[in-house]
């Protein structure tokens, strides 16, 4: 069953949903299941929450330069900068050597145009520092283009919550 959200292939695999589990089966046939059942809801202060983003960012001009070192270090690296900034990179993965799936799930708090800029801009410059010879194979200093994929995911359909708040009239 394909999921509502993704439909066919990415770049770097598929994305299926079956139940209340969103499976990514990457390139390399593994497959990573994420929960999205209430097991998975998150208590703040204020609220319970469960949201989660689907994104996607590539290197300027599509440069391969995401190679397996630098792939290495990176996927260290999302980690720590979400641990640091309050939100959580459940997956992340690098495709062709010149984009990035990242699947994340923040506090509603948490604008999502804040995740893919903490992601990119840290990111980016401590890829710099640590790999100079990226640098060389880009202008202007940028590693990251502008523009990113941004896609809201969830363990309800569209449907099921549209049935939910009609039925919200006829319960009074």
């Amino acid at each position: 069953e394909n999921s509502p959200y993704f439909n066919g292939e990415m770049k770097g695999g598929t994305i299926c949903r079956r139940s209340n589990h969103l499976h990514i089966v990457i390139r390399a046939k593994i497959c990573y299941t994420i929960c999205m059942g209430k097991s998975n809801l998150k208590h703040a202060r204020t609220c319970v929450y469960n949201v989660n983003y689907h994104i996607v960012w590539s290197v300027k001009y599509r440069r391969k330069v995401l190679t397996e070192d630098v792939e290495n270090y990176f996927k260290k690296l999302l980690q720590e900068i979400a641990l640091d900034k309050g939100f959580e990179i459940a997956i992340s993965e690098v495709g062709g050597q010149d984009h990035v799936h990242a699947f994340v799930s923040a506090h509603p708090k948490i604008a999502p145009s804040y995740i893919v800029k903490m992601l990119k801009g840290i990111s980016g410059r401590k890829l710099f520092l640590k790999f100079p010879e990226i640098k060389q194979k880009l202008w202007k200093g940028r590693l990251w283009n502008s523009s990113f994929y941004l896609e809201t995911v969830g363990s309800i359909s569209e449907e099921a919550i549209k049935k939910y708040i009609e039925h919200q009239k006829t319960r009074g």
